[in-house]
């Protein structure tokens, strides 16, 4: 019989964040064997980056729990995402994962800006280890987060994936709308436009203000932002880090 898939959860927001809880949770009923790590606190707009922060003395791994998720193996990080995901790689947390799926992260990434996001640098770190990665956002308007939203699209985000090739990293945007007036899911392009969450550092302190940091450019027709805008969810297939196969030296020696 094939081996049940492990997955890590994820996430940028930090460990706790509802949309981490909302993730594990679709994971485990997508019939994953799912653990959680996150950072212990807020690491948005960090990209693929590997730093680790440990802070008074604690230890840059702890066990903790979450609620609504008894029984999940759960771990708070000092570090980064992509950080927490290449240490579960190594065994950090027990047997490597298959998967990684980052997320819910609160607001939307989408475009060319999703280079600097932490929530798809995780994906994106998943996909270059020949693991399988998940982005998953919601956009967030007026109000509170449609969590539930989010919860009603992952088990239609979450099979084309695990019936992927190994490396293929997936980047889904879920829109403001109430679960009953979601559409379908929706292949996209990245639009020359993007949205990303970027943290501001104090001059003494730790980053602790979050904004949404809006890159330039349009919304070109069929690209996420132009879908998301018209309440559609949205699915990009990301292609991690790879050569483009050009010439600009002599060529290697037989």
């Amino acid at each position: 019989m094939a081996r049940t898939l492990r997955a890590l959860i994820t996430n940028d927001d930090g460990i706790g964040s509802e949309g981490l809880v909302v993730l594990a949770l679709a994971a485990v009923e997508a019939g994953l064997e799912v653990t959680v790590a996150a950072p212990h606190t807020e690491a948005s707009g960090t990209g693929a980056g590997l730093t680790v922060v440990p802070e008074d003395g604690r230890s840059v791994v702890e066990k903790t729990t979450l609620d609504g998720l008894d029984g999940i193996p759960c771990f708070t990080v000092t570090a980064h995402p992509a950080f927490i995901t290449l240490a579960a790689i190594g065994g950090t947390f027990g047997p490597a994962p298959d998967v990684v799926l980052s997320g819910v992260n609160r607001g939307a990434n989408t475009g060319r800006a999703v280079l600097h996001s932490g929530t798809v640098g995780a994906a994106l770190t998943a996909g270059a280890n020949g693991l399988l990665g998940l982005a998953a956002s919601l956009v967030v308007r007026d109000g509170p987060p449609r969590w539930d939203t989010a919860a009603a699209l992952l088990p239609a985000a979450l099979p084309p994936l695990l019936g992927a090739e190994p490396g293929t990293v997936l980047n889904v945007n879920v829109p403001d709308v109430p679960p009953a007036e979601l559409g379908a899911l929706t292949d996209a392009g990245l639009s020359s436009a993007g949205v990303v969450q970027a943290r501001t550092s104090g001059e003494d302190g730790p980053a602790t203000d979050v904004a949404t940091t809006v890159v330039p450019g349009r919304a070109e027709p069929g690209t996420d932002e132009d879908l998301l805008d018209r309440g559609l969810p949205t699915v990009t297939s990301l292609r991690p880090v790879s050569a483009a196969g050009g010439r600009f030296g002599q060529r290697p020696p037989d």
